[in-house]
């Protein structure tokens, strides 16, 4: 089973980059981040001619996430990441697909910190935490796929100063993840690759592809039962050179 994660950065705008993705990698499950579209606009009818079936949760301008399942329908469980009725944002999607429990999340950036949004940020992480912990007690295998806005290590960034000040190195921000981990979730990219550079993304600006110039926000983590069946994991870099592209790169894993 090939389960992947793509911040695809307005599906709409970007809808014939990610069904060529679609084609070409064939994942059996996506989770995808930053819709940018409303609940109405989600291209349903386009997904579903390329052999997916879908569940999302919309929002225009910023945020959206969608879950898809190649040959089947996702089953939705959870359609907001529970511990806040107040929060409005579009951020997290939970579904059961093929026996397995999937989450697609885009976690919030955090900047400018310090400041209400950085403090928004560790809120909605610990609220994470809290879930992930629970998910873990069930014993079901599970996913935790999506754009997490979190630089784990040092090694994850391009060498700069210029994120010193950034929501996404913060050592908060480091933390949380790491708590995550020390839970029992497994970074499947990570293991696979313990000493490579790897980058998932890259800013538009100042020419940060063409330099390599990249961060790794988007992760695949997966609880103790599916990590005895990883058998492989990587990065689609080249999705994020063509025409068009998001500047997030497509994450994939391979279970048995």
């Amino acid at each position: 089973m090939k389960i992947a994660t793509f911040n695809v950065n307005n599906i709409n705008g970007r809808l014939p980059n990610l069904l060529a993705w679609l084609a070409a990698a064939k994942p059996d499950i996506a989770c995808l981040q930053e819709l940018k579209a409303r609940q109405t606009q989600f291209p349903r009818t386009a997904l579903a001619a390329a052999g997916y079936g879908a569940v999302w949760i919309g929002q225009p301008t910023w945020n959206g996430v969608a879950i898809l399942a190649r040959g089947s329908e996702p089953v939705l469980t959870r359609e907001a990441l529970p511990g806040d009725d107040s929060d409005q944002q579009a951020r997290y999607i939970e579904a059961a697909v093929n026996g397995i429990v999937i989450a697609s999340l885009y976690a919030p950036n955090g900047n400018p910190q310090p400041g209400p949004k950085f403090q928004y940020k560790l809120a909605w992480h610990e609220r994470l935490e809290a879930h992930a912990a629970q998910l873990l007690d069930t014993g079901l295998p599970v996913v935790l796929a999506g754009d997490y806005n979190i630089v784990p290590e040092p090694r994850d960034i391009y060498p700069t100063r210029s994120y010193d000040d950034n929501a996404l190195v913060q050592p908060e921000s480091r933390a949380s993840f790491q708590r995550l981990l020390d839970q029992g979730w497994l970074d499947a990219l990570r293991k696979k690759h313990p000493t490579e550079t790897l980058y998932t993304f890259w800013d538009y600006r100042r020419n940060r592809w063409p330099r390599d110039a990249g961060l790794r926000l988007d992760h695949i983590l997966l609880s103790k039962k599916l990590s005895r069946r990883l058998v492989g994991a990587g990065i689609d870099r080249d999705v994020r050179g063509e025409t068009g592209a998001s500047d997030h790169a497509p994450v994939w894993v391979e279970l048995r």
